[in-house]
């Protein structure tokens, strides 16, 4: 089964920098999408920005020019590098995986099947 591990998340000041990390395994197709999503207390699960096999990305207005999602040299990691933090960035951010290279990507949760158990970013002012 896939298999998806968090990392990198902690505390920032207002308009620092972050990288979190995400480790898959368990893959059986070289077809496959890979995203990042938050949640705040009492918010809805947000999709921020994912890539498919294709190395193609997609990113949510709130996040574009400020966040970039990349990969390792292997694919086994996937990154999401985060600039310009603000407090409304404060969330609980997720690994998320889907067994499909979607094209277009897609950002809804019910599009990714396999979910990490997500790295806490807490931004402050």
């Amino acid at each position: 089964a896939v298999q998806l591990a968090e990392s990198g998340g902690g505390s920032v000041q207002s308009g620092g920098s972050l990288r979190l990390s995400c480790a898959a395994s368990g893959f059986t197709s070289r077809l496959y999408s890979l995203g990042w999503f938050r949640q705040a207390p009492g918010k809805e699960r947000e999709g921020i920005g994912a890539i498919n096999s294709d190395d193609a990305t997609t990113y949510a207005d709130s996040v574009k020019g400020r966040f970039t999602i990349s990969r390792d040299k292997l694919k086994t990691t996937m990154y999401l590098q985060m600039n310009s933090l603000q407090p409304e960035d404060t969330a609980m951010y997720y690994c998320a995986a889907a067994g499909v290279s979607y094209s277009p990507l897609q950002l809804g949760r019910k599009f990714f099947p396999y979910w990490g158990q997500g790295t806490q970013v807490t931004v402050s002012s």
